[in-house]
């Protein structure tokens, strides 16, 4: 009696599903793991949070029960971890621009998992290059991330939406720390696009419209997981009280989808607690939910 049969368990990919229904030529969305935190200014280990959702995700139900159907069986590949370049953030950027440029010029999806946000500038350089004025970026996130340079580095995580919004429009959700400086600088540039997250406590319904209607046709949502309260995922390097929850959360990024052309996706900061797995949970089911809605806007269930 031979290995086949013995029933193995999925690999270690996204959901651990079986090696021939995740191959790259016929994956729709590919995952992007980058385990970089060398500019963590607080907790570190957010390096250690994408292969943590990773290993959370392999216990995700696969069925989807607004979809009615398990969405994900197939379609989705997850490259090997992204080697960090110790020479500093911006070199980093660079190798990640490298790698998402190759998905794209493929025609895939590109989720990048993290890791640190400063990471987000390099799949939005592609992006942005790619489709030019059509395209906006929504964050989530607790901290607004607007500095001009941080710890000698403008490619600093403190410094992302910075970078970002000199490509492109922002939209930031759920924002409830910010520096001085920073505020100059919404000030002077006339930055209207923040919805702060002390303005969010009434129904998703009397805000969700307002956030839809400041992106563009192409949109690159990031998420930075500190965006929620810690309440409900904790394991983040830099925790805030008073964040988003999941229901509303999870209305406002369905809606995007659905009325919107999502073409890309990545999910920050995931900073593992020993001991505990919410916070992984919550991120792999947070991304099985996003994936679950972009597969079906494309249609891409069941081939």
């Amino acid at each position: 009696m031979g290995l086949d049969a013995v029933h193995f368990r999925g690999g270690y990919n996204f959901l651990g599903l079986p090696e021939e229904d995740t191959r790259y030529e016929n994956a729709h969305a590919v995952i992007l793991p980058v385990p970089y935190d060398s500019t963590t200014s607080y907790k570190a280990g957010t390096r250690e949070g994408p292969l943590a959702l990773i290993l959370a995700s392999r216990n995700v139900e696969l069925y989807d029960l607004e979809l009615e159907c398990e969405p994900l069986i197939s379609g989705i590949h997850t490259l090997p971890e992204l080697e960090p370049d110790m020479r500093g953030p911006e070199v980093t950027v660079r190798n990640i621009q490298k790698a998402v440029e190759a998905l794209v010029k493929d025609g895939k999806f590109p989720v990048v998992l993290g890791g640190e946000h400063s990471i987000t500038t390099a799949p939005v350089r592609v992006l942005a290059k790619k489709y030019g004025a059509d395209f906006s970026v929504l964050q989530l996130d607790a901290h607004a991330d607007l500095r001009e340079s941080f710890e000698n580095t403008p490619f600093n995580h403190a410094s992302v939406m910075r970078r970002v919004r000199e490509l492109c429009p922002v939209t930031q959700v759920g924002i409830r720390n910010i520096s001085a400086g920073e505020m100059e600088y919404v000030r002077q540039s006339r930055h209207k696009t923040i919805f702060w997250a002390h303005d969010l406590q009434g129904p998703a319904k009397t805000w969700i419209p307002s956030v839809v209607k400041t992106l563009k046709k192409k949109v690159y949502i990031t998420i930075d997981l500190d965006a929620f309260d810690p309440a409900v995922c904790p394991g983040v390097g830099t925790p805030e009280p008073g964040g988003l929850t999941w229901y509303p959360t999870l209305e406002l990024l369905q809606t995007v989808i659905r009325t919107h052309d999502v073409v890309g996706i990545d999910i920050m900061e995931l900073c593992p607690i020993a001991g505990s797995i919410v916070s992984d949970f919550f991120a792999a089911k947070l991304l099985f939910k996003l994936l679950a809605e972009v597969f079906a806007k494309n249609h891409w269930i069941g081939e």
